[in-house]
């Protein structure tokens, strides 16, 4: 079975580039691509950010130790040279099955046949994927929560075509990355996770889209009557509002409205979540 020394991240975006820094830091070799240098030109600042970041939430995490870790990090907007020696891949490009289709077919031919892929896809069944992969036997899914360092659980799912020494491997890999390793014994779109947290976030987007209530008065109610630290709509801004419009504008009819609202009146606003410094709520941005 594959030893992963070097790992490589399709993605650079929120959870693509906490991926690629918990990893690095973990003291592996990691390639962070994306299909442009505008796109790695915010990977850099994502890393900076996820640096001051560790130094301030991470135990032991001092400035030379993530500095170390960016220096882990190579970056490439060419898929080819990305993945030429990767032991493991892990896919986090948009959540749209085309889009995730198309990039394993790509994958497939360019990297070596002994590297084991593995998407992070939120809510799609691996099996959606797993033929256009080239080899269904080395695919997997292992999904992160967003704010790694902190809420580090790896849902790992394979398909009834997964090599169960593949499974063995990638969830050896999450513990050594200083996840919580959590196996799914069959498929569930969704994970544990997201099975628990898309409808709550859902039952919040609908309240708000429907003129019920106010974002913040949702997040109040939430807060108050359950003790919980943030509501859904604070859950939004900081998982960002890119990923969850994509599930919803691909779900029944109902719920491409609500995405057609989040549009309106935030994404197309600029108000893409905590990253951009404002989503439901405004956030203060570094200097």
């Amino acid at each position: 079975m594959t030893q992963i020394k070097k790992v490589t991240v399709l993605g650079t975006g929120v959870l693509g580039s906490q991926i690629a820094f918990q990893t690095a830091y973990s003291g592996f070799a990691v390639t962070a691509y994306d299909i442009s240098e505008e796109a790695l030109d915010q990977a850099r600042k994502r890393f900076a950010v996820l640096a001051t970041t560790y130094q301030a939430e991470v135990d032991g995490a001092t400035a030379g130790k993530t500095a170390e870790t960016i220096g882990r990090i190579a970056l490439s907007a060419d898929l080819g040279e990305a993945v030429a020696d990767a032991d493991l891949v892990i896919e986090a490009v948009p959540e749209v099955l085309k889009i995730k289709q198309d990039t394993y077919q790509k994958l497939g031919k360019l990297a070596p046949a002994r590297t084991i892929f593995a998407t992070n896809s939120s809510t799609l069944l691996p099996s959606d994927i797993k033929d256009f992969t080239g080899r269904p036997d080395r695919f997997l899914a292992l999904h992160f929560a967003n704010r790694v360092w902190k809420f580090n659980t790896a849902e790992v799912m394979g398909t009834p075509d997964t090599d169960p020494a593949v499974f063995e491997t990638v969830t050896g890999f999450a513990s050594q990355i200083g996840m919580v390793p959590i196996p799914i014994h069959k498929e569930k779109a969704g994970y544990v996770l997201n099975s628990l947290l898309v409808p709550f976030l859902n039952a919040a987007a609908d309240l708000a889209a429907g003129g019920y209530a106010e974002p913040e008065d949702v997040d109040k109610v939430w807060r108050i009557a359950t003790g919980a630290p943030m509501g859904p709509f604070q859950i939004y801004d900081i998982i960002g509002l890119n990923t969850p419009y994509n599930i919803l504008s691909h779900g029944d009819a109902h719920a491409q409205e609500i995405a057609a609202w989040m549009k309106e009146n935030y994404i197309d606003k600029g108000r893409l979540g905590v990253a951009s410094g404002a989503g439901f709520y405004t956030y203060p941005q570094a200097d």
